[in-house]
């Protein structure tokens, strides 16, 4: 197979589900998703054949697949995970990396996935660090969180790298022209949180109308309709995430639990069924699929490891919608711009 500008390479080993389970969302995107152009499929050839053949969709005009003889494990650490040239992961990279795949998406080992993307594919011009952005729903409205876990450690011009990042993401992703960009620290009057957090505060104040900066945010702005995009390290992203997502499934499971405590209220849970599974969906990460790495020189994708064939599904969606709504120029003079302003400050 030749060089595919629309190709998206799928790292069919990376779940935790297991191979059978991501061909599934690889069936279902197929079925829902006419856009598609094509998917290459990176695996160990006979669980991948296998896993087609349970699926019927193997000989499938749109797949190919890629033997891979290895796999990145989730205990794996990243220089681990490097040295494995041939594993799932890093041949999917490397389709990217040749032009062979516009586009990888990955369930695997998120440390592991940033490192093989940074190394092989190297950050966009201008950029330090590239980081991790998500769509997080709330109440009423959905926004960007960035850094949700790349860079544990970030410094003042690298977050103004990531509001300039998750601005741009957030116009392509959710459709809003000019988002509100908020810098998440311990409080919102000048002089509050660390000399970094107030250094990139001054940072993103001066870069003017290149983005629409409003100014610093508390943990309980994050879930209001103040802002659309969340900035912080990956530290503070990383823990807020899996922090919500857990909060979540406690919820849903106490819900349940005070709901059908006695024959009353097993009644009243039946009449607001329809308003339980519309909270469901609203909350449920496999909504979303997957999150781009962003600032790199391609389109890579994380989903959950815990993806269902749903999740996976909708992760293959979102990289067609990147691949269709390409952002690159856009980040590439935003950032060049931002440079230029704070290397007078």
């Amino acid at each position: 197979m030749g060089v595919n500008s629309g190709t998206i390479a799928v790292d069919v080993m990376g779940s935790d589900q297991g191979p059978l389970e991501v061909i599934e969302g690889v069936k279902l995107a197929l079925e829902e998703y006419s856009e598609i152009s094509a998917l290459a499929l990176v695996g160990i050839q006979e669980e991948v054949e296998q896993s087609l053949k349970k699926c019927g969709i193997i000989g499938h005009p749109k797949l190919s697949i890629r033997h891979a003889s290895e796999v990145v494990g989730m205990e794996d650490k990243p220089a681990q995970s490097l040295r494995k040239k041939d594993a799932s992961m890093m041949r999917a990279l490397d389709l990217v990396k040749s032009g062979e795949c516009a586009a990888m998406l990955s369930c695997g080992n998120t440390g592991s996935l940033m490192a093989g993307a940074t190394i092989k594919l190297r950050p966009m011009p201008g950029i330090e660090r590239p980081a991790l952005s998500t769509v997080v729903p709330s109440k009423d409205h959905l926004f960007i969180l960035i850094d949700a876990g790349a860079n544990p450690e970030t410094n003042p011009r690298q977050l103004m790298h990531n509001a300039i990042l998750g601005s741009n993401h957030c116009k392509v992703e959710l459709g809003i022209k000019k988002p509100k960009v908020g810098l998440l620290t311990i409080g919102t009057e000048e002089g509050k949180g660390t000399e970094r957090i107030q250094e990139a505060h001054k940072y993103l104040k001066s870069l003017g109308d290149l983005i629409n900066y409003n100014g610093l945010i508390e943990g309980f702005h994050v879930f209001e309709k103040d802002v659309d995009v969340v900035v912080c390290d990956g530290f503070v992203g990383n823990i807020l995430v899996k922090t919500c997502e857990s909060l979540f499934h406690i919820l849903k499971d106490l819900f349940v639990e005070e709901l059908t405590a006695n024959p009353l209220r097993k009644f009243g849970a039946v009449l607001s069924l329809g308003a339980f599974k519309s909270i469901k969906h609203k909350f449920n990460p496999d909504r979303f699929g997957a999150a781009p790495f962003l600032g790199i020189n391609g389109i890579v994708l994380k989903a959950h490891g815990s993806s269902n064939r749903y999740g996976v599904k909708n992760a293959i969606r979102t990289a067609q919608q990147m691949l269709n709504r390409d952002m690159t120029e856009q980040i590439l003079s935003d950032v060049a711009e931002a440079n230029t302003i704070i290397s007078s400050c």
